[in-house]
């Protein structure tokens, strides 16, 4: 976009009502008296540690359709004052100091009581500028800090020195370090430094820029600049003590992390060749995956079945959303009652568009459900993905502002309900458009502002299309928790969809690597259940050490899939595929690290439980607890690329060279310190940097934090206490409950808890059970508790110890029964 800049300098408070603002008042507006159009600035004190700012004018409008509604003011019981003085305002709410001055172009700075600096403070005489359709803000830029979030940027996580595009895009085969965009539309900025954290979030769905220090000038100084290509600016300024208060912020103003399905934790299965087959038939290609799952004792949850299942039976063989290629899958709603009773659901691929050989384009074209060329005054046009790596064809996205396109697709997802898939799978919707002018149907909606996609934003579309997929199987199943999982993201869209991933990662050991930095960005920014294809989607196959260690890393995250296309230059239409079995000499290796997977998963599904409740990412950079660390502010800890929390117990590390068998990791200060959870089983300090080995056979660096818990089920898949519509042998029961506890070796108390519901319900009762163990020389005391109204399956709790410890457990003073375990630990039947 051309640099057209104007910053407005004068400004004078708004009259309201024939009254000038309050001098008490916590809100300021602004009019400025300069240029040929006068702009309104304003700022509000909307909740403990949220603030709300404007910037617009009538050719600047607000964005017409935010990614959040506006939420109501609350300073209830807060100790609230402001004081005015010429153009100077000064509000207290909350242990925060907001002070706006417009001696100039208005300037907002925040500070912490007690600190003696703004935590944040605009750019001096170029803050809130207009440019060219669009607006800029300019803010002070503090070096050698934290940034994060953006919904999924590039590794490393500190998105610091760097310049973004704030954009989505259909990334196929992105270097991880590299590529910008990626898949999501996030413009949520955090700076997080020892003495607190501020983040910046528009609600505009509008393409743009973030230079997050990356631009340096002699006049100017060190700044960041969030660029907005349409429109004006509304803003959120979220300030708190730590990155999971302004976390817990954000999720108040844009929502919690859905729910999600307890059976979305398993090992989900992929791979784009099953679907693609016509001999063998895909349905039966896919029967015998799920054949091989069993011969192998591999289990499995979930299969992710791309487009294939779509593509037409006759040339030209494209893919048609919401039809059903009969050759491949003569039966559809046999072939998906099939997999059930191998316990295995079905996530089907759809995708947001139609090419013109659809059967329902005309239909779609007449009903306005596309987008308008104002040019042509004709649908819009575009190229699109089609058939194989690379092929496209001519055709149009679907408009989700216009009430035929969002009423198809709605339709089109239930149709696929009543064939019994459980999951919607929103692929390629990063709405590529090629021309910002195309208009937009607006049905039910006012057009003041104008109808350009430019303005209203190609992500705006994303969040509908999640919108469409999800009221579609709720109101199917009201009482039954939808499974949307979405490609493309906007904060909007996670009101909707319950899961994300990486997208079409490459198969390398930096693709590996960098993973975990859009893993810990992603999660600050509430996109929660996520992970990455196992091995990689693109590029050549994972040699067996890289496929081990990917796929030992990967149990260690919300989400674990294996799913690729691995282009062929001689067939791009198929494609190979990874699978556990394909190296038969780590076979055994990848079957006991998948069962391990299962044992996680009420670990895993209770921090997922969390998230929800409270807005705590499951996977925390290594920092996240420990910000009184100095260690942990030093660039290589900030980078976040090599390790990371898994819930508050567990500190995951991994191997990212080939043949490498030593992890450098840095343990934060604490008082007792880490357990090896791996041989030599060692205890160590924290405070320091330590390097641990990794044969690739055996694991990956896992240490587990003295005084944490990690509750562990079967090593089975399990079908949730809720859920029995279709019963599988391959599914048992969720009747075994167990938690392994990491005792201090001198004398301390520490208390685990975990939550559990039915893994199904909607609006589930949720139960929250603590263990509290003490440790002496004698001993290791337990006592158990719960709180809430659900009953698991399970009666008896196990208490499983370390590695090498030999104090028994005792209950109420009396030693509880000892039991084997295969893996040289002891165990303790513990009675309640």
């Amino acid at each position: 976009m051309p640099q057209r800049e104007f910053t407005p300098r004068e400004y004078a408070v708004v009259q309201e009502n024939g009254h000038a603002e309050g001098s008490t008042s916590t809100d300021v507006s602004l009019e400025s008296t300069d240029g040929d159009v006068p702009f309104r600035f304003t700022f509000q004190a909307v909740r403990p540690g949220l603030f709300r700012t404007t910037f617009s004018s009538k050719t600047h409008p607000l964005p017409p359709h935010p990614s959040t509604p506006r939420p109501a003011s609350n300073l209830d019981g807060l100790n609230t004052s402001s004081k005015s003085s010429g153009r100077l305002k000064t509000i207290n709410v909350g242990g925060v100091t907001a002070t706006v001055d417009w001696s100039g172009p208005p300037l907002v700075s925040l500070q912490l009581d007690g600190q003696p600096a703004p935590i944040h403070r605009d750019l001096d005489f170029r803050s809130y500028v207009a440019d060219s359709t669009g607006i800029a803000h300019y803010t002070r830029y503090k070096r050698d800090t934290l940034h994060v979030g953006l919904g999924e940027k590039a590794a490393p996580m500190n998105l610091s020195n760097r310049n973004f595009i704030i954009s989505a895009t259909d990334c196929f085969g992105y270097d991880i370090y590299r590529t910008d965009p990626l898949y999501k539309h996030i413009p949520l900025l955090i700076n997080a430094t020892p003495d607190g954290c501020v983040g910046i979030f528009s609600t505009s769905h509008s393409r743009g820029t973030y230079s997050v220090g990356s631009e340096i000038d002699g006049l100017w100084g060190h700044f960041k600049v969030y660029r907005q290509d349409y429109g004006g600016l509304e803003e959120y300024l979220m300030v708190g003590k730590t990155i999971q208060d302004v976390v817990r912020i954000y999720a108040d103003l844009v929502g919690y992390p859905l729910l999600v399905p307890r059976w979305a934790f398993g090992y989900i299965a992929g791979g784009m060749k099953y679907s693609m087959l016509d001999e063998p038939r895909a349905s039966d290609a896919l029967m015998d995956f799920a054949a091989k799952l069993k011969k192998h004792d591999i289990p499995c949850s979930a299969f992710q079945m791309s487009s294939g299942y779509t593509v037409a039976e006759t040339e030209p063989k494209t893919r048609n959303v919401f039809t059903w290629n009969r050759h491949r899958f003569p039966d559809p709603e046999g072939f998906v009652a099939k997999y059930h009773e191998e316990g295995i659901r079905i996530i089907a691929n759809v995708k947001p568009y139609i090419l013109a050989n659809h059967p329902e384009y005309s239909k779609l074209v007449s009903s306005g459900a596309l987008f308008t060329d104002p040019k042509t005054k004709k649908t819009g046009v575009a190229r699109l993905w089609s058939a194989g790596g690379g092929e496209s064809g001519e055709g149009g996205h679907i408009d989700f502002t216009s009430d035929a396109g969002f009423k198809w697709w709605y339709e089109g997802v239930k149709a696929l309900r009543k064939c019994g898939i459980e999951g919607i799978w929103n692929d390629n919707n990063e709405y590529t458009i090629p021309d910002d002018g195309w208009q937009c149907a607006l049905d039910g909606r006012s057009s003041e502002v104008g109808d350009e996609v430019g303005l209203w934003g190609r992500s705006l579309h994303t969040e509908l299309m999640g919108k469409s997929s999800y009221d579609a199987l709720v109101d199917l199943e009201p009482d039954v928790r939808p499974f949307v999982l979405t490609r493309s993201a906007t904060a909007g869209t996670m009101r909707y969809a319950a899961s994300s991933w990486a997208g079409d990662n490459v198969t390398s050991w930096d693709g590996m690597k960098g993973a975990n930095s859009l893993s810990l960005n992603a999660g600050i920014s509430l996109i929660q259940c996520y992970g990455h294809d196992i091995g990689g989607f693109e590029g050549p196959q994972p040699s067996p050490e890289l496929l081990l260690r990917w796929v030992q890393l990967g149990i260690y995250s919300q989400r674990f899939a294996i799913n690729c296309f691995k282009t062929d230059e001689n067939d791009n239409t198929i494609g190979g595929v990874i699978e556990p079995w394909m190296y038969p000499e780590i076979t055994p290796l990848i079957r006991d690290v998948i069962k391990r997977r299962y044992e996680l998963i009420p670990y895993l599904y209770s921090l997922m439980l969390e998230s929800h409740l409270t807005a705590l990412a499951p996977q925390r950079w290594i920092g996240w607890g420990y910000e009184s660390d100095p260690e942990v502010w030093t660039p290589e800890v900030m980078a976040g690329e090599t390790q990371y929390w898994l819930g508050d117990t567990i500190m995951v590390g991994g191997v990212y060279e080939p043949g490498n068998t030593i992890a450098r990791m840095y343990l934060p200060e604490n008082e007792h310190g880490y357990l090896n959870l791996s041989a030599p089983h060692q205890h160590l300090e924290g405070g320091r940097w330590v390097e641990i080995d990794s044969q690739w056979k055996e694991s990956i660096p896992l240490l587990a934090r003295v005084g944490g818990g990690i509750a562990i089920g079967k090593d089975l898949q399990t079908r949730s206490p809720g859920d029995h519509r279709f019963p599988s042998p391959n599914a048992v029961e969720d009747d075994y409950r167990a938690v392994e506890i990491f005792p201090a070796t001198g004398n301390a108390k520490f208390s685990y808890s975990w939550h559990e519901d039915d893994g199904i319900a909607a609006k589930p009762e949720i139960t929250t059970f603590t263990l509290r163990y003490s440790s002496t020389d004698d001993g290791i005391s337990v006592a158990f508790e719960r709180s809430g109204k659900f009953v698991p399956a399970w009666k008896e709790l196990d208490i499983i110890l370390p590695v090498g410890e030999k104090r028994p457990v005792l209950q109420a003073g009396m030693g509880c029964t000892k039991k084997a375990d295969s893996r040289g630990r002891t165990v303790f039947a513990f009675v309640f």
